[in-house]
């Protein structure tokens, strides 16, 4: 059995954005429950050089309804990169998903050859479909999701490996 494009791409992106949203409903519980300020949260960096928690959810969202767009040869849906609070995250990731689940397997699948062109660096680099899908989309969605949770995780709120990874189908 094949894998299609889009069962490579869409069902992949939902579950991990599925998990980032529980994470995130896990660190505003803790806030809540510990009185600590959110935005300590919405606003804390593994590093000095890297971006805060909210930076990284806004740029899993951007990863996942990027890269599903331009496989199904559509508008990349903007949206403004204004979120401060839980609840504002929350629905980001939730409109990231509508957007993706609102793609069909017709529109992405066959999108393996197809030419995707991204400005890097202020210069078009062109990338095969596949190829962006397997070594750029994804490996940039996961790496967001899974700072996120490092973010968190660093933070004490209480979240482990199953959160990340999310139940089994």
């Amino acid at each position: 059995m094949t894998l299609s494009m889009y069962q490579a791409s869409v069902p992949v992106f939902v579950r991990g954005l599925e998990n980032l949203g529980n994470i995130l409903a896990k660190a505003a519980t803790h806030a809540e429950a510990k009185k600590i300020d959110p935005a300590v949260f919405i606003n804390a960096r593994l590093a000095p050089d890297m971006f805060p928690l909210s930076r990284q959810v806004q740029i899993a969202s951007d990863a996942a309804k990027g890269c599903t767009a331009r496989l199904a040869g559509v508008e990349v849906p903007s949206y403004p990169d204004t979120e401060t609070t839980f609840p504002e995250l929350q629905e980001r990731v939730a409109k990231t998903i509508a957007f993706v689940t609102g793609l069909t397997a017709s529109q992405i699948d066959g999108s393996e050859d197809r030419v995707v062109t991204l400005k890097q660096r202020g210069e078009d680099v062109r990338y095969r479909g596949q190829d962006y899908l397997l070594k750029l989309a994804l490996p940039n969605f996961f790496f967001h999701a899974v700072t996120a949770y490092d973010i968190l995780r660093h933070n004490g709120v209480e979240v482990g490996k199953a959160d990340y990874l999310g139940k089994l189908p």
